[in-house]
């Protein structure tokens, strides 16, 4: 059943000028490979391990989800605490679906103001606490385990700055707390403070999280209809389930052309989209893909571009330098506003007299065309991927399907797309260099590391 959720042209993207045909052994070794991945990506017995919890997101009760974005409705701002997934999908969400500034408007105007203090950068981290009246802001704080160096951070010092102005019995009233459902450290702390909070499945890696309490609860505060975002990520999950073949089935085809693209060389992955509400999405995919394929010396490099801005900083290195990545441009058919560009009527702008009469959203899809197409004449691997619109619908369905295009990439590339050894070991030398209990060795190691960096210096 069409569910009307996205398009995706894929010819250009065939390796070697279309040589891997329908019919080719290649191809079809390809199509064996992504069922044997799909298979064990949704096998019963896996469904239950940790990591694969995203599968079942889409089918989730949202009651209590609402609830809370209801409560949060009612303050005049919100900062999430996180940082990684557990702040990026809000962010995408916010930049997708809100108003582009949507904190500058007025009250009637809008929901909450968002901000998402995630760097544990004490400049920016001061500057948010500046911008809201803590009598009439909401802190939501979110990690898994509780252990996150940079969100405990910012959390403390907000939290303890939130109960200076209002009392602590106040201040927890103004609390949301999102993690593990039985363990780790803020789920002793809500059990000890019994302030409110809302449950990130142990089974669901933060990266993958966005269509959880993580990514839906400020979500459902700012006015976004979060069951629509779900309703979409059922509806492509319903598309994928159905799919017989490598044609039918989208996340197969991203998944494969990634696959055969990066054993020629091509290991690197630009996703353009040709709107500014998908900006986010880019960073968002970005964490997702790197830090979920980068293992054991393979990958893919994530590289985030908006069109039309980066025609005229990165798109001179796509057509000229390397031939080592493969393109994904994203448009939006319908973009819902039309702004009509007038005839110039100073004789000295004669000559943008072509552009009178015109739509602007027009000339952005034919520069989304005009890229495209440019890439493809030159040799490069080009996929067009079109939504309809940009709503919550399409973005639960883009969301959903990427998560699952990941997965089944890391399967094909042999390594476990739901574990990040690399960022633990940054976790652990960071807990040493600030002396938390049992990191001492870790501290010592990061130091002698750090020693052979500073061996050779230059100042100026």
């Amino acid at each position: 059943m069409t569910q009307n959720l996205l398009k995706l042209d894929f010819g250009a993207a065939l390796p070697e000028g279309g040589s891997v045909s329908r019919n080719g052994s290649e191809w079809d070794a390809l199509e064996e490979a992504l069922r044997d991945a799909d298979g064990w990506l949704r096998s019963d017995v896996n469904r239950r391990r940790d990591g694969f919890g995203w599968l079942d997101l889409p089918q989730t009760d949202l009651a209590e989800v609402i609830e809370a974005g209801q409560w949060l409705a009612a303050f005049d701002a919100v900062i999430q605490v996180g940082i990684g997934g557990s702040a990026l999908g809000s962010l995408m969400v916010a930049n997708a679906l809100l108003h582009p500034c949507h904190n500058e408007l007025s009250r009637s105007e809008r929901g909450p103001r968002l901000y998402v203090a995630d760097n544990a950068d004490p400049a920016g981290t001061r500057a948010l606490w500046e911008m809201v009246d803590p009598s009439r802001t909401a802190l939501v704080v979110v990690s898994k385990s509780g252990s996150t160096a940079e969100t405990m951070a910012n959390f403390l010092w907000l939290w303890e700055n939130l109960k200076k102005v209002l009392g602590e019995e106040r201040a927890l009233k103004q609390l949301l707390v999102v993690t593990d459902p039985e363990k780790g450290l803020l789920r002793a702390f809500v059990a000890e403070k019994k302030c409110r909070s809302l449950p990130l499945p142990s089974t669901v890696g933060g990266r993958y999280s966005v269509l959880s309490a993580v990514g839906l609860a400020a979500s459902a505060a700012l006015g976004v209809d979060v069951t629509d975002l779900q309703a979409g990520a059922r509806a492509m999950d319903e598309v994928l389930l159905g799919a017989g073949t490598m044609e039918e089935n989208p996340a197969w085809l991203l998944a494969g052309l990634h696959w055969l693209h990066f054993l020629r060389g091509r290991n690197m992955t630009v996703l353009m989209p040709y709107a500014d509400g998908l900006r986010d999405f880019t960073e968002w995919f970005a964490q997702l893909w790197g830090e979920s394929l980068g293992k054991e010396g393979k990958g893919s490099t994530p590289l985030r571009a908006l069109g039309a801005v980066d025609q005229h900083s990165q798109v001179q290195l796509y057509t000229a330098g390397p031939d080592d990545k493969l393109f994904t441009i994203i448009d939006v058919a319908d973009r819902g506003e039309r702004l009509i560009l007038p005839s110039p009527s100073d004789a000295s702008l004669a000559p943008l007299a072509y552009l009178g009469g015109q739509e602007m959203g027009a000339m952005l899809q034919a520069e989304a065309r005009a890229t495209a197409a440019t890439l493809a004449s030159l040799g490069r691997p080009v996929l067009w991927l079109e939504i309809p619109r940009l709503d919550a619908f399409r973005l639960g369905g883009l969301v959903y399907l990427y998560e699952v295009v990941t997965a089944l990439t890391g399967r094909l590339l042999s390594v476990d797309p739901f574990d990040q050894p690399g960022v633990e070991q940054g976790k652990r030398f960071t807990y040493g260099l600030m002396g938390r209990k049992g990191f001492e060795e870790e501290g010592r190691k990061s130091t002698e590391a750090f020693a052979r960096i500073e061996s050779r210096t230059v100042s100026c």
